[in-house]
């Protein structure tokens, strides 16, 4: 069951422009094609679309793509597409390569796997770049059942005391050597980002980092490189959709009525 919806930000610092990338890939290790993935008559990268679309903070939406079928499929429901390169080994690098184009201020990334998406989560990942020291920021959550803090497919965070990302690990995070009561609040990472558009660049051309190949986790790059990611705290949640048995269980919330846009 998904959260209840994201609450809004105290502050909303006006920006020249934002756009947001939805990078989408046919190919995937684990679920082939699931961006054209059918959810109630339309393909989830139209899910995803509608919603980034609906963010308040949010000027424009393109969706970032190497595959034609995608491609054909954004065109079909009135989105704007861009081709990208077959190479990039991330969704950051194809973010790079749009946001190299564009006129714009701050980049989000949405993940295009993520057709639940509560809009008012971007408003508050876009809310902290009011302070001109915040580079990137993204989200992250309480996690409250002991089983996705084992889980190494959920990834946790752990913040200092100013909202910056210490750690991002699929480990559980922090360790708690007791269960007593003061045992440290354990969050959940979503993974959803916003950059200013000169950092994104920089970020897109810097060398992978050794605790990011470790974990698996982009992410990682940015801390090993020395900067800071603000993670901001959410009471909103979403799904991941990165195996057909996630599919079934995003189509029966929306089918049940449970997951509209609010």
């Amino acid at each position: 069951m998904l959260a209840g919806p994201a609450s809004e930000p105290t502050a909303r610092p006006h920006f020249r422009r934002i756009v947001a990338i939805i990078p989408a890939r046919y190919e995937s290790t684990r679920f082939p094609g699931k961006a054209l993935a059918d959810i109630a008559g339309r393909p989830m990268i139209a899910h995803v679309h509608e919603r980034a679309a609906a963010a308040r903070s949010v000027d424009a939406v393109i969706v970032a793509t190497d595959d034609e079928r995608i491609a054909r499929a954004v065109e079909a429901f009135g989105g704007e597409v861009r081709m990208t390169s077959r190479a990039h080994r991330s969704g950051t690098d194809r973010l790079a390569e749009v946001a190299q184009t564009l006129d714009c201020e701050l980049i989000v990334n949405v993940q295009g796997d993520e057709p639940l998406l509560d809009p008012g989560m971007i408003d508050q990942a876009v809310a902290p770049f009011g302070d001109a020291s915040v580079l990137m920021s993204t989200l992250r959550r309480r996690i409250d059942d002991p089983t996705d803090l084992a889980s190494p497919h959920v990834v946790k965070v752990v913040v200092d005391r100013h909202d910056n990302a210490l750690y991002f690990s699929r480990a559980p995070i922090p360790h708690r050597r007791d269960a007593g009561p003061a045992a440290a609040v354990a969050y959940k990472h979503i993974g959803l980002y916003v950059y200013r558009r000169p950092f994104l660049l920089d970020l897109a051309a810097l060398p992978p980092t050794p605790l990011e190949e470790r974990e698996m986790l982009e992410q990682l790059r940015v801390l090993e490189h020395g900067f800071r990611i603000k993670a901001v705290e959410t009471t909103a949640d979403t799904i991941g959709v990165d195996t057909p048995a996630d599919l079934e269980r995003v189509r029966a919330l929306v089918e049940a009525g449970t997951a509209r846009m609010r």
